[in-house]
């Protein structure tokens, strides 16, 4: 059989490009360089997606990047506000292809599939909803990561840390708005307490039950300054404390 020749490719695109060029020139076609380079970007693209079904994962890089590429310069002016997106898009495609394929050993590869996933949809979304595109974006991430701990949960129990804090950035950023420095802090503190609490309940990890306490009665302080309660606790946690320690000396005189 005989070898194929690069040169019917490259002989290919010449005539194609030739043939944009004398339309462009002609008044029938505008943008001939973009229909042209977008067209072989994206040709390019769907070639090294093929060799996937040879199981050389690899070429799922280049592959869905080539191809965004493409769609990126193939695309009309009027959706040039979600280009952004649809480039991310095809990057995000390539690290989930490579997860799905092989959950086993490439949980790595959820990470930057999240964070570019999020950036993608933030994108999109802070068309409409500017306001909401801290929240889109850290949590976006922040699943990602619970997406790790699931993928072993026995060993990956640390990927729970980051998503509660991350999850816990993202409706900062929302509570930021809404309410006082305080009471936001309250927030931070109480969406911290519950990531260690589910270290604790999740992973069997004792000692996480001592940050999420503590972690807890700060936050509940500062959410209750909400509701105008923060002085009466503060006093009451004052007035326990004060027992507590008097207990403790009589108890042991």
């Amino acid at each position: 059989m005989k070898r194929f020749d690069p040169r019917i490719v490259f002989g290919f695109m010449l005539i194609v490009g030739g043939g944009l060029a004398l339309a462009q020139a002609l008044g029938y076609l505008n943008n001939a360089s973009d229909f042209f380079w977008g067209g072989l970007f994206l040709a390019a693209g769907l070639t090294f997606l093929t060799l996937l079904f040879g199981g050389h994962w690899w070429s799922a890089f280049p592959g869905f990047t080539l191809a965004a590429l493409g769609a990126l310069i193939l695309l009309p002016d009027s959706l040039d506000e979600i280009g952004g997106a649809i480039f991310l898009g095809g990057i995000a495609l390539s690290f989930w292809y490579v997860y799905f394929t092989d959950r086993a050993d490439r949980w790595w590869a959820v990470i930057p599939a999240g964070v570019l996933t999020a950036l993608s949809v933030m994108i999109v979304a802070t068309q409409q909803f500017e306001e909401y595109g801290g929240l889109i974006f850290l949590g976006g991430i922040g699943l990602a990561f619970f997406i790790v701990y699931f993928t072993n949960r026995a060993e990956r129990w640390w990927a729970l840390i980051p998503a509660g804090v991350l999850i816990t950035l993202a409706g900062m950023t929302v509570a930021a708005d809404r309410f006082g420095e305080f009471q936001s802090a309250g927030f931070f503190f109480f969406g911290l307490a519950i990531t260690f609490l589910l270290v604790a309940l999740l992973a069997g990890m004792k000692w996480a039950y001592w940050p999420a306490f503590a972690l807890g009665v700060m936050g509940v302080l500062g959410i209750a300054s909400l509701l105008d309660l923060a002085n009466y606790l503060w006093a009451v946690v004052l007035m326990a404390a004060g027992g507590f320690v008097l207990f403790r000396y009589f108890t042991n005189r």
